[in-house]
């Protein structure tokens, strides 16, 4: 869901003071989507999940760290993930 988010930050996060939401991404502690609750700790504790998996990519401004996804990558991990699951199912 974070990844989805992602991909279109201006429709799920709010202005931010400091980075362009598409330019640099999403500021690590930014309020979830339609202020959910539920999902913080998932997009604020664990970003680096993501990037240790190469779904997003950071960048520093200031002493803030953005998160955005990895548009290069995404159609090869889509590929890889549904190839696997194409195994799974033979």
């Amino acid at each position: 869901m974070i990844l989805e988010w992602l991909k279109r930050p201006r429709a799920h996060f709010r202005a931010q003071v400091d980075g362009d939401l598409v330019k640099d991404g999403v500021l690590r502690r930014a309020d979830c989507p339609k202020n959910s609750v539920s999902a913080q700790p998932t997009v604020s504790e664990h970003p680096e999940n993501t990037v240790a998996g190469r779904l997003v990519s950071a960048k520093r401004v200031k002493q803030w760290t953005f998160y955005k996804r990895d548009e290069a990558r995404s159609p090869k991990l889509k590929a890889a993930i549904l190839e696997k699951i194409e195994v799974l199912d033979a």
